[in-house]
């Protein structure tokens, strides 16, 4: 199989995926979901990784749970520049 085709069958996959997951989204928010638990995976590694000791590090995690708020956060102040 050419690269041009295997792009081009992947590119496929991908939108069939995204589509069935839009599909169901008002019905179960599997989809968000999976998403909000991959960026709270992200941001444990990264706070816990910057920690330099135990508590660093829990707290480090409870940052991860609360992320979303953070990220809001940082929004709003820089929109009202």
């Amino acid at each position: 199989m050419e690269e041009k085709d295997f792009e081009k069958d992947v590119e496929k996959k991908a939108e069939k995926k995204i589509e069935s997951c839009c599909e169901s989204w008002g019905k179960d928010k599997s989809c968000g979901g999976f998403g909000y638990f991959l960026g709270i995976i992200g941001a444990a590694v990264y706070y816990m990784s910057a920690a330099s000791g135990f508590w660093a590090g829990v707290l480090g995690f409870l940052k991860a749970l609360v992320w979303p708020a953070f990220l809001v956060f940082e929004a709003l102040k820089f929109s009202e520049a």
